[in-house]
């Protein structure tokens, strides 16, 4: 609870600070440290009830505009609008800060500010219809409505019946303040004397302009276009086929064989003979929908299609000449890179076999560490125990030295005062000095400032006299004349505007030629387009066939294909991985590793293999 003595005051300390605030070119967090310096006169307790109550009036200034403008429309329609702030201030502690002020410091800020004000503004806002309804409603456009009922509209009407009584002693203070005031004369108001206006002529109705009849909506806007239909149709075909596909798959699906880690390394040969599972794949025959082209596309494809057919004229032509078809060449090629893939793909399979035996060498070198780091333990235990030792007794030896330090202070605190009284004498002679110096100073700065002051006034009497002497401001101006500053160019005004007018003849002239130019242009290019349209469908039809013919092919290749043999070194590397492996297992019997350690280990051990497991899957 905050003691302080002259509540008013602090209360007009805050309405006039936020009178100063404007949010707009100033920030919150600089006002408060502005206000702050402002009020470094005031005692800590009071600096912090204005500091608080500034920064709440701010932060809930959205809720309190929504009470204050009511009570300016309803109520208080006659109190000036400068009081505003003194509203929101009340208010402000009335919702929020009066179970932290009590009701017996609030009624001490109340009553010291005008009676009738605020006999009349918590009226208004301890109603208790007001409170439940509009009040609670318009906060809660800004907060949750239970938080706002909760925690503010509820307390403001447990508090609401003993705030009335504080709202009675303040109308019979306002009342008894109302008799003592002398009853003045009342000033009649006269009529002014003002002439009778003329009655004015009543005038003629504009006509009602009737607007053209407007083109219907054509009802191809209503409709779905066709692309649409048959996108859906294609839609529901597909989905269909695909649920045929899935339970196909889920009746013929294949049991998936859980392995433990233990057992997993035996049975690692008989899955790889296993053939893997191929998924079938959904084929989704998508009928051929017209789809617009702009001419950038068109144009595009239509230049795709015509370097292809020079290329394609280009090599018939050298064929004709005697020159030899690269289809043996292209065949060799093929076979040469497909050699190139598998011996690419059996390099892949050593790097990965390699990094799986370096894995097994990294666990048995790691088994190695643990123990030469238990050595290094044991070794720093015994090591930290001696320090410790010789730390006790160096803190004994610096205390017994820090109580001989404390005996000489405060023998030297003995002969500190008879030093500071010297040195308050020498202070005192040198202010003294200074202040005499300070007079001579000021006095010489006064009668600088002075010299200057009359030489400026002299100065400005001098400027005065010059701007009082008359000035010929019209000037006649003859359009017919040059300028006479004697250029070769020189023309009068009327000249200038006939050969603008020769220049707008000429432009527009000009604009006409280019539209006209424009126009042909464009035809010559819709023209192109159309061209290159039936082209670019002709070969299309063609690469299709080509494509289909291409599909076959392949088609039959697959089924005629092999699988590939293994390599040797891959064979041999798959060796060595299990004597590795073999071998560890055997030295993590003899190092007699912890339970909880070699349940880790285990468990780091069979990721490891489902890891390579799932690289060998994807490699096959």
């Amino acid at each position: 609870m905050v003691k302080m003595v002259s509540h008013g005051k602090h209360i007009a300390m805050i309405v006039q600070q936020l009178n100063k605030f404007n949010p707009e070119n100033q920030s919150v967090e600089d006002f408060l440290n502005e206000s702050a310096k402002m009020l470094q006169t005031l005692n800590v307790t009071e600096e912090k009830f204005v500091l608080d109550t500034l920064a709440g009036c701010i932060e809930y200034r959205s809720l309190l505009d929504v009470v204050v403008n009511a009570f300016f429309v309803l109520d208080g329609r006659y109190c000036p609008i400068s009081d505003r702030n003194l509203y929101i201030v009340i208010c402000y502690l009335a919702a929020f800060q009066l179970e932290e002020l009590g009701l017996q410091q609030f009624s001490r800020i109340v009553k010291s500010l005008d009676a009738a004000k605020m006999q009349k503004f918590l009226r208004f806002f301890f109603n208790a219809l007001y409170l439940n309804t509009w009040i609670k409603d318009e906060w809660s456009h800004f907060y949750d409505s239970l938080y706002v009922k909760e925690n503010w509209i509820d307390p403001l009407l447990r508090w609401q019946p003993t705030v009335q009584k504080l709202i009675e002693q303040l109308t019979d203070k306002s009342s008894n303040r109302t008799t003592v005031v002398k009853t003045s004369t009342v000033t009649q108001p006269k009529e002014f004397n003002l002439t009778v206006p003329k009655p004015r002529a009543i005038p003629i109705p504009l006509p009602i302009p009737v607007l053209e009849k407007r083109k219907p909506v054509p009802p191809s806007t209503y409709k779905p276009p066709k692309e649409k239909k048959q996108l859906e149709e294609i839609k529901t075909k597909n989905r269909k086929k695909a649920e045929d596909l899935l339970q196909k798959a889920n009746a013929d699906h294949f049991r998936c064989a859980t392995m433990k880690s233990e057992k997993g390394e035996n049975k690692h040969d008989s899955i790889k003979s296993k053939p893997a599972f191929q998924a079938q794949k959904i084929q989704n025959k998508i009928d051929n929908i017209p789809i617009k082209l702009n001419a950038a596309a068109i144009l595009r494809e239509g230049a795709l299609y015509q370097r292809k057919m020079e290329q394609e004229l280009k090599r018939i032509e050298n064929l004709l000449q005697g020159a030899r078809d690269p289809s043996e060449f292209l065949e060799w090629q093929k076979q040469t890179r497909g050699k190139d893939l598998e011996e690419q793909l059996a390099e892949i399979e050593c790097r990965r076999l390699q990094g799986k035996l370096s894995h097994e060498e990294a666990v048995l070198a790691h088994q190695n560490v643990i123990q030469e780091n238990k050595k290094k333990a044991d070794l720093t235990r015994e090591e930290k125990a001696e320090l410790m030792h010789q730390y006790a007794e160096k803190r004994l030896q610096e205390q017994k030295e820090m109580r001989e330090l404390v005996e000489q202070v405060m023998e030297g605190h003995k002969n500190a005062k008879q030093a500071k009284i010297k040195l308050q004498k020498y202070k005192q002679q040198i202010v003294q000095e200074v202040s005499e110096e300070n007079q001579e100073l000021l006095r010489q700065a006064l009668e600088e400032e002075e010299e200057k002051l009359r030489k400026r006034y002299e100065l400005i009497q001098q400027i005065r006299a010059i701007e009082s002497l008359p000035i010929l401001k019209h000037k006649f101006v003859d359009l017919t004349e040059t300028g006479g500053h004697g250029l070769i160019c020189e023309m009068s005004i009327v000249e200038l505007r006939e050969r603008l007018a020769l220049l707008r003849e000429a432009q527009k002239a000009a604009e006409e030629e280019k539209r006209d130019q424009i126009i042909h242009q464009k035809q010559a290019k819709e023209q192109l387009l159309l061209d290159k349209l039936d082209q670019i469908s002709l070969f299309r039809e063609e690469l299709g066939r080509a494509a289909a013919l291409k599909q076959e092919e392949k088609k039959r290749k697959s089924q005629s294909g092999e699988r590939p043999v293994k390599d040797e070194r891959i064979l041999n590397l798959q060796k060595k991985i299990v004597e590795k492996r073999t071998e560890r297992k055997k030295q993590a019997r003899l190092l007699k590793i912890t339970p909880e350690k070699s349940s880790v280990t285990s468990g780091k051990d069979s990721l490891q293999w489902d890891h390579w497991k799932a690289l060998e899957e994807s490699q096959e």
